[in-house]
This record gives C-alpha cells, sequence and structure tokens, in this order.
C-alpha cells in the first residue's frame, strides 16, 4: 500500500459527534485481508469483477460478496457497463487509513 500521505484536517464546522456504529461497520467491513486488496486496487483505478477475481486468485462469487459487503457500508460505488460491473472508492478519505496503516508497518512494532 504506497499512497501519498499528509496530516487532513477535519472538516471545518463539524461538530465532532461521530456515528461509531457505522464507524464500527466500515472496520468491519475492513477486518478481511481480501477485501483490504480489493480497496488498494481500485486506489489504483476502477476495476471489474474479473480483474479482482484474477488479482486474488478467489472464485468470482466469493470476490463479489467481498464487493457487496464493501459496497453496502459505503466504501465502492458501483457502475454497470454492458454485461459488467466495474469499482471504484466513493470515499478517497479513506487512503489516510491505509497511510496510518502503513506508519503501523514501518514503525517495526511488533503488537505480540
Amino acid at each position: 500500500m504506497s499512497h501519498s500521505c499528509s496530516t487532513v484536517a477535519p472538516e471545518t464546522g463539524s461538530t465532532g459527534i461521530r456515528d461509531f456504529e457505522k464507524a464500527a461497520s466500515v472496520f468491519k467491513a475492513l477486518s478481511n485481508a481480501n477485501r483490504l486488496v480489493i480497496v488498494n486496487a481500485v486506489t489504483e483505478g476502477e476495476r471489474c469483477v474479473a480483474d479482482l477475481t484474477e488479482l486474488l486468485g478467489l472464485d468470482m462469487s466469493t470476490v463479489s460478496n467481498h464487493l457487496t459487503v464493501l459496497r453496502n457500508v459505503g466504501i465502492l460505488r458501483s457502475e454497470r457497463r454492458g454485461t459488467q460491473i466495474f469499482y471504484s472508492l466513493r470515499k478517497p478519505c479513506l487512503l489516510n487509513l491505509f497511510c496510518c496503516l502503513d506508519d503501523f508497518h514501518e514503525d517495526g512494532t511488533d503488537a505480540a
């Protein structure tokens, strides 16, 4: 996961109130390594199920299920073109989380 990282300031006018249930559902969706690979792949451009199936080495129904989970929590958007559905990142701010995860990996601390 290599992305250009910078600290993002909170939105102007934000009340500071967060919907932690919604946040938990997003983290739950991201708690699967295959879904993280999918999110990382779509940061580089939109992808169809066939592309992601090849990338992950999983069957198409499994990849479709992962995509549904990510779409249902608002991480991905989908667009049908003919017989194919293309997926793209709906919330680019998610890249900040990936940068944060990179920081955890790079600092060398072991959670165990």
